[in-house]
């Protein structure tokens, strides 16, 4: 991965991080700050996961990339806040 791809996953993980957040149900007891690093790690892992199976550069919009960037990060939003929900 290039540096360009290390920031556009930081930009997208943004988003990623939001839209993680609005798949999963119900109120969430994290912060926006913490949705955000999930979405970050969450758009990382994601793209090294699409890349691994041939699926990171397609022609037109890599759909396959995002739905595992958006799984990922739903299912960290919601680890986070069982972990926090313990505590």
């Amino acid at each position: 991965m290039e540096i360009d791809g290390i920031i556009s996953a930081i930009v997208i993980g943004i988003v990623i991080g939001v839209l993680g957040r609005l798949v999963v149900p119900g109120r969430q007891r994290i912060g926006i700050l913490w949705t955000i690093a999930v979405g970050i790690v969450a758009a990382l892992i994601g793209s090294a996961i699409a890349a691994a199976f041939g699926v990171a550069d397609t022609a037109g919009v890599d759909w396959v990339e995002w739905l595992i960037q958006i799984g990922l990060a739903a299912l960290g939003v919601a680890a986070l806040d069982r972990a926090r929900a313990g505590r």
